[in-house]
Formats: structure tokens, sequence, C-alpha cells
């Protein structure tokens, strides 16, 4: 079917060492969550959700980008693979943000994991 690869910009990056991300990049899972700031939450929640996605990034779990549409926000994950997302979920910090989030925003919909689809 598909395959979990989900940054073709990645294909020409090299890291330390010179060894190719490419096989770092493929095994990314990427997730989505779509969500509403709670009423007079929104400053906060966004502060949340940075401070969460520093934390993920300085662990070397994830890398995120968030968006913005019409009265909601998409966050874009891209987990480093399976065993970081589970060693984040039990990481002291992610954790105290995550319940925080939990008092500052609405989640509409979640995508643990998305397949990229060849066309």
């Amino acid at each position: 079917m598909g395959e979990k690869v989900v940054s073709a910009a990645s294909e020409q990056v090299r890291g330390s060492g010179g060894r190719s991300e490419q096989a770092d990049v493929a095994s990314e899972i990427l997730s989505v969550a779509v969500f509403v700031p709670l009423l007079g939450q929104e400053e906060q929640a966004l502060l949340t959700v940075k401070e969460l996605s520093g934390v993920l990034a300085a662990g070397g779990y994830s890398r995120d980008r968030l968006y913005r549409g019409e009265g909601e926000y998409v966050l874009v994950r891209y987990w480093k693979s399976d065993e970081m997302r589970r060693a984040a979920m039990e990481d002291p910090h992610a954790q105290r943000c995550w319940a925080r989030l939990a008092h500052e925003i609405q989640i509409l919909k979640v995508h643990e994991s998305l397949e990229r689809i060849q066309l």
C-alpha cells in the first residue's frame, strides 16, 4: 500500500559523518491533530504547544509544524520513529505539557499515523 516516508526534501540531506538521513526520515511517522483553544485559553495554549514542541525537539523525539485555519489549529508532527514516540510518552516534561493542554484545548480530530501514497 503506502509508505511512511513524509519528507521529499530530505532525500539530499546528509547528517553528521556524511551518513544519509534518508533512512531516518523513512522511519518517521506523520501525525496530525486539529484543535481549538478553549474560551480564553488561546494565548496560554499556544505557549504550551510551543513549549511541548521544544521539549520533543530537544529530546530528539519529533519535529512539529503548527498551522492556523478558520477558527482552528492544525499541528503536524513528524515522529522520528515508533520507538521515539513511545519514549516521548514517558518524558516527564512532555507529560506535564500534555496535562496542561488538556485544560487549554479541545481536540477535534487526531490522525496518529498517516501513510504517504505514491502518486
